[in-house]
């Protein structure tokens, strides 16, 4: 199929492109030498069969001959049928969209996929011919959709092609090698997130590359994994905020650090360490919804209606005028019977809304008394966390308080009564 243009031409040329006689110029680009001549004589072009390296070519060709139909209609072209290869060649996409200055719409493209879709650009076929610019405004991303882990490989990956005299194994460098190989990622190694990386992989992936990092930074490291007192200092980098399609969808929860951290505690994992919030997320769960107070009501008959009888359940409470979220794990079923659920695996928490380092994580205490079950009872934890309706089960919720009883620790700093803003209650599931 061809695309014929004649808004900028006069007149159609074509017949005399056709003529073989009176050839006085030659142009070529690329395989076809008469896209360009087809283009100029008679506003016609076919990019069918062409490949896409070609027609970067010929876009060029079109700019430098000042066609600027043509290269605001191949800019279009590209971005909207090449776009596969584009971003296995981002590279050269990139550097060649920034050789001219009427490339622009070349140029936002390159722009928003680096925004949009850093990881990508990680796993382009010529990724290691990237400017150092481009890396660092990359990596630099709290954005990037991927493991840390893996950026850091990709990272060394990039300085090893800047270096290609070095071998792969750093076991074999000199100590001048590593001064060349720290030259190197000078711009780059601030940005990586080491403090978010797993005991494991700080000791197989950094360790042996110990001489490319700042001894303090290397010492802080350290003592993050063998020492659970040591404080973190203020200029460590959070964890880029990974999005995980399916984890959870909450009007209470939007930090994904909140999930990794609940998971974790219900994986009985140690969560006392004071750089916990600074790991990897540890996201192995979908929590699916089962009622939603600003969607189904705030009563506790809608509770049991939608909650009862189910397992592995997490309660969030939003306190109203604060940025606290307050709730609790229930490991075993909700009832309406006026009894008691006894479980040891139960905890409760709090959080501010946006700084998990203020996570409160209270154990029970006393088992026999982790759920106050009940009929004008919502998702009540012993006497710790209580949300009731002192009128009916069909009544909202009017008796909202914390205390401390049967947990460990008091998750606030008041015991008075609250009014609730929000409650979701999900069930946890395994994802596949």
């Amino acid at each position: 199929m061809s695309t014929q243009f004649f808004s900028k031409l006069s007149k159609n040329y074509i017949e005399l492109l056709d003529d073989d006689e009176y050839y006085d110029i030659t142009i070529e680009v690329g395989e076809d030498p008469n896209i360009i001549l087809k283009y100029i004589y008679g506003g016609i072009i076919s990019l069918n069969g062409q490949d896409s390296s070609e027609i970067l070519k010929l876009l060029l060709a079109a700019d430098e001959l000042l066609l600027q139909e043509l290269v605001v209609y191949l800019q279009k072209y590209l971005i909207e049928n090449k776009t596969e290869w584009m971003e296995q060649h981002f590279e050269l996409v990139h550097r060649t969209s920034f050789q001219s200055n009427s490339l622009l719409e070349l140029q936002q493209y390159c722009t928003d996929f680096m925004v949009k879709s850093p990881e990508k650009i990680f796993k382009s076929l010529d990724f290691t011919s990237l400017p150092e610019k481009s890396l660092v405004q990359v990596i630099k991303s709290d954005d990037l959709q991927m493991k840390e882990i893996e950026v850091w490989e990709h990272v060394l990956k990039w300085g090893l092609a800047q270096n290609p005299t070095l071998l792969p194994d750093p076991n074999t460098w000199s100590d001048d090698d590593f001064k060349a190989m720290e030259s190197t990622l000078q711009h780059c190694l601030s940005l990586i997130r080491f403090f978010s990386l797993s005991s494991k992989e700080f000791l197989e992936r950094v360790h042996p590359y110990k001489n490319l990092l700042k001894h303090q930074l290397y010492k802080n490291l350290l003592n993050s994994h063998l020492d659970p007192d040591s404080e973190p200092t203020d200029d460590i980098l959070f964890p880029r905020s990974i999005k995980i399609d399916g984890i959870i969808n909450s009007k209470i929860v939007n930090n994904l650090n909140i999930i990794s951290t609940i998971s974790r505690r219900i994986d009985k994992m140690v969560i006392n360490n004071k750089f916990d919030h600074l790991r990897e997320l540890y996201l192995p769960y979908k929590f699916q919804l089962l009622l939603r107070g600003s969607r189904n009501g705030f009563t506790p008959k809608k509770f049991h209606d939608l909650c009862d009888d189910k397992y592995n359940t997490i309660s969030f409470i939003k306190i109203k005028g604060t940025e606290e979220i307050i709730g609790g794990y229930n490991p075993i079923i909700w009832r309406s019977s006026d009894t008691w659920g006894e479980t040891k695996h139960s905890f409760i928490f709090s959080f501010k809304e946006k700084d998990v380092k203020s996570a409160i994580i209270s154990n029970i205490k006393n088992t026999e008394y982790a759920l106050n079950y009940g009929t004008s009872r919502g998702p009540c934890f012993g006497c710790d966390i209580i949300i009731k309706s002192t009128i009916s089960g069909s009544e909202n919720y009017n008796n909202i308080y914390c205390n401390k009883n049967h947990y460990e620790k008091n998750i606030r700093d008041t015991d008075y009564n609250f009014s609730i803003e929000d409650y979701e209650v999900f069930q946890i599931k395994e994802r596949k």
